[in-house]
């Protein structure tokens, strides 16, 4: 029972060299192949990557470029027992795999198993923000999706249809994980390293804007129309706290409109409005310990919530249908 271990990228020529290595050698340990699923990169990583022995398949038109569209792209041509889902940015622990499916072994009701991912660059606000924030997603056992990755059972993968709706472009986790719990599966954080993870050095402002641009922030909204109509809807919008909160910037900007539409004095109608802003980005900045963290929180709440009901209207796949790709080479 050998690992198929699904490398995602989209342009890593600067680690994907190193990230090919690490698997490699994990899969020394256990046997199994490595499967790159590229979105179609414009550098040099098609090129660094065919010096290894790997799978690399590439998305080419219709197929456009997607969160979801990576992991269902490797499963798509991955053909061993457990699926092991990193990032082109990541180092994979070298014996997690060996410890992953024993406890796979022993617990046959959980369908993946992760670990910690290690956040190697933090001078970003929005990757210190992760270090520092203590989601329940990201505590040592029992939890509801699988954020940044880890080993699957393929069996339980098929029992729910496919890995990962090729119309998201973020939460393609949170969707696998309900669509797997809804079907009676459990997901698993052990208390060890899983990857290393060296994320985004650019501003954190411009990562905000990337991030509109290739529509990840829509995600949550293209999660929520996903989800329609399907048994677990009503335990999604109860386990996705965020709906709450951009539920909340709504009526934040309800209430400014507010007081910009009725106020007779424009200019104290204004006042209020800046002062309304400034008031939210100190008490942000209070809970999360510096200004330039509250203000941008702030900022990314804004972001967010506006992003979400373009996401919720955006025309949608077969999120299991076959993905139009190309194959550049085959593992030896």
């Amino acid at each position: 029972m050998n690992v198929s271990v699904i490398i995602k990228t989209l342009n890593e020529e600067k680690g994907i060299a190193a990230t090919i290595e690490s698997a490699l050698a994990a899969l020394e340990r256990t046997g199994g192949e490595v499967v790159i699923a590229d979105s179609g990169s414009s550098d040099r990583t098609i090129e660094i990557a065919s010096q290894y022995p790997v799978v690399i398949a590439q998305i080419v038109p219709p197929a456009r470029p997607s969160c979801g569209i990576g992991p269902q792209l490797g499963f798509q041509h991955s053909r061993k027992d457990y699926i092991c889902l990193i990032d082109g940015d990541m180092l994979l622990d070298e014996t997690f795999l060996e410890d992953a499916i024993r406890f796979l072994a022993e617990h046959p009701a959980i369908a993946g198993v992760t670990g910690r991912v290690e956040e190697m660059h933090i001078s970003n606000l929005e990757f210190a923000r992760r270090v520092s924030r203590n989601a329940p997603e990201n505590r040592t056992g029992a939890v509801d999706r699988m954020n940044g990755g880890g080993l699957y059972r393929r069996s339980a993968i098929e029992s729910v249809g496919y890995l990962s709706d090729r119309n998201l472009h973020g939460y393609e986790e949170f969707d696998l994980g309900i669509r797997l719990r809804s079907a009676g599966w459990g997901l698993y954080r052990l208390d060890r390293r899983f990857v290393r993870h060296f994320g985004h050095t650019v501003n954190s402002y411009r990562l905000l804007l990337r991030r509109w641009k290739s529509k990840y922030l829509f995600g949550i909204g293209e999660l929520l129309r996903a989800s329609l109509g399907k048994p677990y809807f009503f335990q999604l919008l109860h386990e996705l706290p965020e709906l709450k909160l951009w539920g909340g910037v709504y009526l934040w900007w309800l209430a400014c409109l507010g007081l910009i539409l009725f106020l007779p004095d424009t200019l104290l109608a204004m006042a209020a409005v800046c002062l309304s802003f400034a008031g939210a980005v100190l008490l942000v900045s209070f809970r999360k310990g510096g200004l330039s963290m509250g203000l941008y929180t702030v900022v990314a709440w804004f972001f967010h919530a506006a992003a979400l009901p373009i996401g919720l209207l955006r025309r949608r796949r077969q999120p299991a249908e076959p993905i139009e790709s190309r194959i550049f080479g085959t593992a030896t």
